[in-house]
């Protein structure tokens, strides 16, 4: 095995021959990880985690929109959340509404298809459109509510 006395670094290259398709697996998790963040700061604009959120919500009527299929909306979403489903985005954005200087948070399950959804309110003109840092996953796991009304 490992010689307990040499530093960590030594018995890296070891490990790595002796498990590649892991230090493999490794690489390519967190460089997707990495592309996922670069991807949503350069195209998806800023993100909030959940507490700031709320704070939008409660402070400045922020509206939120659910980008998830309307199945997954009906098991749960976030109170008040516009269901728009991205399939059927282009469609019907006009449901968002007129007041283009209303925030506007997008999320969907994860915090991957918002990014999407983000990019095409502020081609159509929103100034503020925040993403869900998370999706409705990391809403959740922050300790809010959701509800299935």
């Amino acid at each position: 095995m490992f010689n307990a006395r040499l530093p960590l670094i030594n018995q890296l290259l070891p490990f790595v021959q002796a498990h590649p398709f892991l230090f493999i697996a490794l690489a390519l998790a967190s460089a997707a990880l990495i592309a996922n963040e670069v991807h949503g700061s350069v195209t998806g604009g800023k993100r909030l985690g959940a507490l700031e959120a709320v704070r939008l919500i409660n402070d400045r009527d922020a509206l939120v929109v659910d980008v998830r299929p309307a199945t997954d909306y009906k098991k749960g979403h976030l109170l008040n959340a516009l269901n728009i489903p991205l399939a059927k985005f282009g469609e019907r954005a006009a449901e968002i509404g007129k007041d283009k200087s209303r925030p506007v948070i997008v999320y969907c399950a994860l915090g991957t298809s918002q990014v999407e959804a983000a990019a095409k309110l502020r081609v159509l003109g929103h100034a503020e459109v925040y993403q869900l840092k998370g999706g409705l996953n990391g809403w959740m796991s922050a300790s809010l509510p959701v509800t299935a009304k």
